[in-house]
């Protein structure tokens, strides 16, 4: 899905943090900037004054007025005139620097908002670029429940009925914390970052069937929830039938455990599936799961090892 903000939101948004005060282009609240606008045509969403490739917020420095204040009004005229004709989300002018009257006229004119801010230049494009990227990164929903394992965001996926919830009230029990239940988001905010977040109608809430719908964060405590987590892991919930053991005649599945990967946007993401039957303790198998992923992550793997070892006790017993 593409996401949006508008100026009066980033606005709202980053006025706290930035003390951004609105001085000119109120016309320009509603003004939108898709994800869509910024693909291969911007370097970036936001930085210094650039006519050549202009970002969509413009900040206008203490270099970039001096340059302006040294054209010719003919050409000073007309620079702000181009500027503003490629449409920016807004201008910013730091350190809270006097806005020329110029300035604040093309402004009012043309509907684009201008705001200033008591902030270094630096700093306003750090937060800036950081929070734009994160409010226009790619976005999807999965189904499932996302939980912080042993500090690994872990995505619990499988066919209703699979026990799901169950599950993950059972590890918000032995000390993990629930980050999304049924519909968790992930938005891609950087090449190789999935960051998972719980959509605001379902903060806190855990469904089951037989106790409906229980608040985590009131039952266990502010400890027992998360707001957010970087995707790690999906552990996939199957029945034994499904699972891809009971197709495997060589046997290497239950050496090497069901392994596989899910595409999740741009992302491979490394799956873990976990037969489904009575009397399992998938708790413990999934804190086990979680626990062997990261050993994999360091280089360590289990089977391989055992693999080693085993043709090296073939070749020792060798004639």
């Amino acid at each position: 899905m593409n996401a949006a903000i508008t100026a009066r939101e980033l606005f709202e948004q980053l006025r706290g943090r930035l003390g951004l005060r609105w001085i000119a282009g109120q016309a320009g609240a509603s003004r939108q900037l898709e994800a869509v606008d910024t693909v291969a045509r911007r370097p970036s969403l936001a930085g210094y004054l650039n006519i050549i490739y202009p970002n969509k917020v413009q900040i206008l420095g203490t270099e970039e007025l001096a340059w302006l204040d040294g054209l010719e009004p003919r050409q000073r005229w007309e620079t702000l005139e181009k500027i503003l004709q490629f449409g920016p989300l807004a201008l910013v002018v730091s350190k809270g620097q006097p806005c020329p009257e110029d300035l604040i006229e093309m402004a009012e004119e043309s509907g684009i908002a201008l705001w200033s801010s008591p902030r270094r230049g630096h700093e306003l494009y750090n937060v800036l670029q950081y929070h734009l990227a994160g409010a226009l990164a790619r976005r999807t929903t999965l189904h499932g429940v996302f939980m912080e394992i042993y500090s690994i965001g872990v995505l619990i996926t499988g066919e209703s009925g699979t026990g799901k919830s169950e599950l993950a009230l059972e590890l918000v029990t032995r000390g993990h914390r629930l980050v999304a239940d049924d519909a968790p988001e992930f938005a891609q905010i950087a090449p190789d970052v999935l960051d998972g977040t719980c959509p605001e109608l379902l903060q806190d809430l855990l469904e089951l069937r037989g106790l409906g719908v229980l608040n985590i964060r009131e039952m266990f405590g502010d400890t027992a929830v998360k707001r957010n987590k970087y995707l790690r892991l999906i552990v996939h919930l199957a029945r034994p039938e499904d699972s891809r053991e009971s197709r495997d005649a060589s046997g290497m599945v239950r050496l090497t455990g069901d392994l596989g990967s899910r595409r999740v946007l741009d992302l491979d993401v490394p799956m873990i599936t976990l037969p489904v039957m009575p009397g399992r303790n998938l708790a413990v198998l999934t804190e086990a799961a979680t626990r062997v992923h990261m050993l994999r992550a360091k280089g360590v793997d289990p089977a391989a090892a055992f693999l080693a070892r085993h043709s090296h006790f073939l070749e020792r017993g060798t004639p």
